[in-house]
Parts: C-alpha cells; structure tokens; sequence
C-alpha cells in the first residue's frame, strides 16, 4: 500500500462523513441546548430517588433530554447517585443521556437510515429494563455501599467540571418566555459549545477511525470476521462481539457512528449494530473511570451488566426488526467520497454553521472562555467552590446584565 495515497484516500472519506452530518450535529446539539437550558439539575435529583419503572423511565427521558458525551454522562450520574439518586436511576440516566439523545437518531439516519435510528431508540429502553432487572437480582448491598463510599471520596475522572455546572436558566415564566429571554439565549450558547467541546474529540476520532478503516480494511476481512456466509451465525455473533469491538475502538458517545456505518457495509449484523453503538460506556477510558469513581468491584459488575444488557437489547432488536422486515437488505452506508454540489446538505450546512457562529460568538462575549477552562476540572471548581466561584460571579454578571430584558 502506497502510504501518501492510502492516506488521502482515508481522510477524504472522513471528510465525505462529516460534510454530510455537520448539519445535523449542530441541529442536534442545538435542540438539546434548548431543553437543558429549561432542566434545572436539582428537578432531575428530586425525582430519581427510586428504581420504580415510573421512575427508570423519567430518567431514561431527563437523560435524552440533558445529550452529553460518554465521560460527561459518567460524571453527571455519579454526581447524581451522589447527591440522592437511586443508583439503578442514576445508570439508565447515563444510559440514556449517551444512546436515546436526538442528535445520534438524526447521524444515523443521514448515515444508516432510519430504520437503525429506530432499532437505537427501542432497544435504549430494553437495555434500561436489562439494567433494571440485572442489578436487583445480582447487586448486593454490600457492593453498593462500598461503591458509595468511593463515590464520596470524589475521585475526578474525566470532564468532571462539566458534568457539575448547571446552566440552566434561573428566571421563572413559561418555556419560551425562558428560552426566549436574554439569559436563555446566553445560557443555549453556553451548554451548545460546551456539548461540543465534550464530544469533538471523540466525533473527529471516530470520523478519521471510520475513514481509516473504510479505507485500509478490506470487505472481505469483515466478512469473514462476521460470519457473513453463515446467516444464522451471523446474528449470533454479530451482537456478542459488537460491544468488543466498541470496547477496544476508544471511541465513544456520537462518534462510533461512522465507524458502525464501516462495520454494517463489512456485514455485521443489524442487531451487531445496535449492541455496538450501545456499548460506548464500556471502552476501556470509561471502564477505569468506573473503577476510580466506584472501585473495582464495582467496575467489574458495571462491565459485565452493561456488556450483557447491549448483547440482550442487539438480540431483541434483531428478532422485532427481522419479525417486522425493517432490516434494511442492503448494506448501503454513507461511506463513500462525495462530490460537492449545491444541494440540500449545502445549504443545511450553510444555514446551521451560521447559527453555530451565532452562539459561538454568544458564548465567547458572556464570559464562557473561563467556564471551558473550568470543564475538565473537578466538581468542586465549577459549583461555588474554588474556582467554582467564578462560575456563580459569570452566572451573577449575566443575571444583572441581561435583568433588563426580564
């Protein structure tokens, strides 16, 4: 293999990938904005407190509404189990915060199709119930309390500061009253760049990985690892070694997506598909975050529940999609070199960089530079503690700058 070529080749193809979903990352993480800047993080406290399925499925819904990246989503749960939640809550909010947020069903649908959008937001909430089930028949309390003991020791992990800043809008009204205000559009640009400043590592990794892969890795190679010319194997497989695969890519939260794209075109199965994206909270960063928040027990338990609950929800979906024809017959993925024209995608892509160079700007002119020097710091830096107090005196400026508008 020529390397100047091979190279070129890999980074068009990843610069094919994110031309075609730059849009829709930004819509993404824009609607996500707007409903964390209304979610006051003590309201997602104050109703987590149990593992009813009433309350699994208001954290499955907080958590898609408050999109973070994989580290931030680790962070923010054991700040939650912290401050009150019920662990079982605390990890279906995490869950769901990584796997059920809009601005992943928007990428695979531009990506895959709709129908592996689909299988995401089904099967998100049959692994919540595998969770479910999984910690009450096997977590004993004497593990918890043990986990618990180590989450207040305050071990920071990764995105820690981040996890811990609230910045929701503090004024009462209605929603959009809220949203519309002068503090809603300072605190909508203050969560959009710090959403993208959690996740970019992780979306260009994966994008430069997809591209490299698409590139260099014959299909043949996938084939054979896939058991493509034994179809029953095939689904079989697919969904228990899917999560392997994620475990060792590194890359995690929205930027496995192009890399599943690589790996449905090679001829894993659908539901390979599914426990792969799903199993962007087991890579091997996150799985020793665990063991630093919670202690290795812990850490252990989290990996062999969370890697069975992927290859149970890969399963599922495999059956309901096959029973139902919605597996797509074609292995068509958006992994190809495009050729620029002025079609939709340029003009979606146009409109939505203009809105992201609107908040940009709005983030940089209300002092949000000293709260993303503050976002992979601890928790004690950014509420009130620390540097945390510069983080009350930006909220506090803010307040009386924009008081006018109320």
């Amino acid at each position: 293999m020529n390397l100047l070529p091979a190279l070129g080749h890999a980074l068009e193809l990843a610069v094919s990938m994110t031309w075609e979903v730059t849009w829709a990352l930004i819509l993404g993480f824009f609607l996500s904005a707007a409903v964390q800047a209304v979610v006051h993080r003590a309201t997602i406290i104050r109703v987590l407190g149990d593992d009813r399925p009433k309350t699994l499925a208001v954290a499955a819904g907080l958590g898609a509404a408050s999109s973070s990246c994989s580290y931030a989503a680790v962070a923010l749960a054991r700040s939650l189990f912290r401050k009150g939640a019920h662990f079982t809550s605390a990890m279906a909010f995490e869950i769901a915060s990584t796997n059920l947020v809009i601005e992943l069903g928007i990428i695979l649908i531009l990506l895959m199709g709709w129908q592996f959008a689909l299988g995401e937001f089904i099967g998100g909430p049959i692994m919540i119930v595998v969770i479910a089930l999984l910690f009450r028949a096997f977590l004993r309390p004497r593990l918890l309390d043990a986990a618990r003991r180590q989450a207040d020791r305050g071990v920071a992990g990764s995105m820690e500061g981040h996890a811990a800043m609230d910045m929701s809008v503090a004024q009462g009204g209605s929603m959009w009253r809220r949203l519309a205000s002068a503090e809603g559009v300072t605190s909508v640009s203050h969560i959009f760049v710090m959403e993208w400043a959690a996740v970019l590592r992780d979306i260009v990794l994966g994008l430069l990985l997809a591209g490299a892969i698409g590139a260099w890795v014959p299909d043949s190679f996938w084939q054979r690892f896939f058991l493509v010319d034994h179809p029953l194997l095939a689904k079989l497989w697919g969904p228990l070694v899917g999560p392997l695969v994620a475990v060792l890519s590194f890359v995690c939260s929205i930027g496995n997506v192009p890399l599943a794209a690589v790996l449905w075109n090679g001829g894993i199965s659908f539901g390979g598909v599914v426990s792969f994206i799903f199993a962007d909270l087991l890579i091997l960063p996150i799985l020793m975050i665990y063991r630093k928040y919670y202690g290795g027990r812990m850490a252990l338990f989290l990996l062999a529940t969370f890697y069975t609950a992927a290859v149970v929800a890969g399963y599922l979906v495999e059956i309901i999609f096959g029973v139902a024809g919605l597996i797509p017959s074609g292995r068509h993925a958006r992994v190809e070199t495009a050729q620029f024209s002025w079609n939709y995608t340029a003009f979606l892509n146009i409109a939505f960089l203009l809105l992201a160079a609107a908040l940009v700007t709005r983030f940089l002119r209300t002092g949000g530079r000293a709260m993303l020097a503050m976002m992979d710091g601890t928790p004690k830096d950014a509420t009130g503690h620390g540097h945390g107090g510069q983080h009350d005196a930006l909220a506090g400026k803010r307040h009386h700058r924009h008081g006018h508008h109320r």
